[in-house]
Parts: C-alpha cells; structure tokens; sequence
C-alpha cells in the first residue's frame, strides 16, 4: 500500500540570534585570506551523513563571492550550545571564474546524494538589469558549477523595449518573473528523484503580486532523471503582501512543507508554515498566462491543497532588540535535522538579515511528529 507523510504536531525547541557581522572569530570563513559577513542566508539543506547545514547566501557578490555556509548544530541545545560555523564555500562558474557582482541572486538550495547541491538564483528584474533565473548544480567539495536545469520559457522576463534605450522601463514588461519574486525555494524528494522550486509570487502574466485575497504564484516539479520540468501546479498564498519562500518534501508523494512569509511594518513579520500537497493538483505546465483564461476556465484548476501546521507568531518569541515585534526576522529558509531522542523529527529555519544592522541571523530549531497514512490517490508525481 503506497503511504504519504504528514505533519500532525510542531513545538519550539529553541533558537541562537547572530548580529549582523562578520564570521565568529575563529571559524572557517574566509576567501582569498579575506574575512567574510555572514549574512543572507537564503535557504538550507541538511547533510544527515556529515550532520551538518548548508546555507546559501543571497550575497549578489557584492560584499563578498557567492557563497554557501556550511554549519552544525543540535537542535536539542541550540538555545545553550548555539551554532557553529565551520566552512564558506564560494561559487564558480563552469570555467571556475568566481561569479562577478550583481550577476545572481541565490535563494535555494537542494543537497542531492552525488556530492552536489541544486542552487536557485531568482533573476532581475529592474531598470538596472534583466537576468533570468536559473537552477543549476554545483558541487559540494569545490563550489564549481556542473551544469544547469532548463527553466520554461514562461518563466524568462521578457519586455518590449518601447523607449530603444536598452533598459526595462514601466510599462515595457510582458511576461515571467516579477523583480526578487522568483525562485526563492528548492526542495528534492527523499528518493533524490524530484525536484520543486516556486516563484515567490506571480508571473507578469498570471496576475498581480499584490492581489487583497490571493497571490497566484506556480510550482515547478522537475523530474532529476531525464533533468526535464514535468509539471506547474498553482499555488495560492494566503494574502496579499505574502510570498512563498521555501519548500521541504517530506515524502515522495508530492507532500511538502511550504514556508509563507508576510511583512507589515506595523506589525513586523509573519511566518507560516503550511502541508501542501500536489495529488490531484491540476497540471498547468500548458498554461502559459492565466490572465488569457476566462473566469470558468481558472475556477477549473485545482491548485495544491493546502494545510496550516504552524503560525510562528504563536510561538510567543521575545522582542530583543525592540525591533522584532513578533520576536521574528525574514525566516527564508527551513530543511529537517536529525531525528531527536524522543524519535520526533527536527526542523531547523534560517533568516536572510539582508545585511542590514537593524536585522539578525535567527535560526530556529522546531520539532514535529509525522506520520504515515495511506495515500488514496496517485496522481500527483509519475513515479
């Protein structure tokens, strides 16, 4: 009988906050000899044979080479023994050049069981410049790019150079990824078989990014043997001002944990923790605008069911520095730990400072009960 993961119970178990700084003195964390900020840490993914972290930052190499961190902690202690970071590996590009400034921006990251990592970059998309997004393989030991996914079309920012000036003006976009709403999250199914990323929030051509309800934002399942995309799935955030900023599968059925941060100034930051799953979820790989459906047409699809299991804003965390009202920062990134001894599963969660001194590195350590149930359908993934 085929079975499905889900997520019946997540409780805290504890946190470290990092300044915004550089490295802690003593660890790993230079290149060229030259000493590192820690910061922008965009995603994780967890090496259960090392038990360590990776972490990828979002650095565009503007303080420093695009990077991943590498880190260990016991989410058991993490509030006593905190967390320690052992390495900084920079990113090359297939001729082993290090990536040159403002070329990227990485978000996500995948380990995979070869000794390499998926990595997200999620594009530009601005009057300065126009980069696509990509999804590329790099390798663990050495950082050097080995090669890439191919991304749909839809996807690629297109516009129409109405002014010839060579630049993207208001008004001239068309089509695909909206500015720093792309491909925030990178996930792979336990049997190393699928890939998901998401946009963020919605393409050019499937609707506003700042719908009052929803924001309609796509799913992409790639299939890591042929390294072909296989299907969409349509994905609808809670409210506006919402982005969909990471995903974790938890089985091989197409059940993942997707992390959903909002932003208020008058109230600070909001995370959510949502069980989504893309059994029975219309395929919409086809569709290449939503905005070209009629109202019928898109009431049809069916997007991926969704479940809340945790608002971290319940979690009561303390205000520190005056500046958190939910005791929260940019939660960007979340990946499972090691089982705990009371054989419950951890997951630990990772925060993007931006930089900024007004902002920290929080990483937050959760525990969950998960249980097998039986799958009663599946259509989802081709397995």
């Amino acid at each position: 009988m085929t079975t499905t993961n889900t997520i019946i119970d997540v409780t805290l178990q504890g946190q470290t906050i990092l300044d915004t700084s550089f490295i802690p003195s003593g660890t790993a964390g230079t290149v060229n000899n030259l000493p590192l900020p820690l910061g922008g840490l965009s995603g994780v993914t967890y090496d259960p044979v090392n038990n360590r972290y990776y972490a990828i930052s979002d650095d565009r190499s503007q303080f420093a080479p695009a990077r991943f961190y590498t880190f260990s902690t016991d989410p058991a202690t993490i509030n006593t023994a905190g967390v320690n970071f052992t390495n900084v590996t920079p990113l090359t590009d297939t001729n082993n050049n290090f990536f040159a400034i403002n070329t990227i921006d990485l978000e996500g990251i995948a380990l995979t069981n070869n000794g390499t990592v998926f990595i997200s970059s999620e594009g530009e998309v601005s009057s300065s410049r126009v980069l696509d997004p990509f999804i590329r393989e790099f390798s663990l030991s050495t950082g050097q790019q080995i090669k890439s996914l191919p991304v749909p079309a839809k996807f690629l920012p297109v516009f129409n150079d109405l002014n010839n000036n060579g630049t993207l003006d208001t008004g001239e976009q068309t089509s695909g990824i909206r500015n720093q709403l792309a491909f925030e999250s990178l996930t792979i199914t336990l049997d190393q078989k699928t890939l998901f990323t998401a946009t963020e929030n919605a393409l050019f051509q499937d609707g506003s990014a700042n719908n009052t309800d929803i924001i309609l934002s796509r799913i992409i399942q790639y299939n890591l043997e042929s390294g072909q995309p296989e299907k969409e799935y349509l994905y609808s955030t809670e409210t506006n001002n919402t982005g969909l900023v990471d995903l974790l599968a938890i089985d091989n059925q197409g059940t993942l944990l997707a992390l959903e941060r909002t932003f208020n100034p008058a109230v600070g930051v909001t995370i959510k923790i949502y069980e989504i799953s893309v059994q029975n979820a219309t395929d919409i790989s086809a569709i290449d605008s939503l905005n070209s459906l009629t109202t019928q047409e898109l009431a049809a699809i069916q997007p991926v069911k969704k479940r809340l299991v945790l608002d971290l804003t319940e979690l009561n965390l303390p205000n520190s520095d005056g500046f958190h009202p939910t005791g929260l920062d940019n939660i960007e990134g979340l990946t499972f730990g090691p089982k705990l001894a009371d054989g419950r599963q951890s997951i630990i969660l990772v925060s993007d400072n931006n930089f900024n001194q007004s902002q920290f590195t929080q990483i937050l350590a959760l525990s969950a009960a998960i249980q097998s149930i039986p799958l009663l359908s599946v259509s989802g993934l081709n397995k």
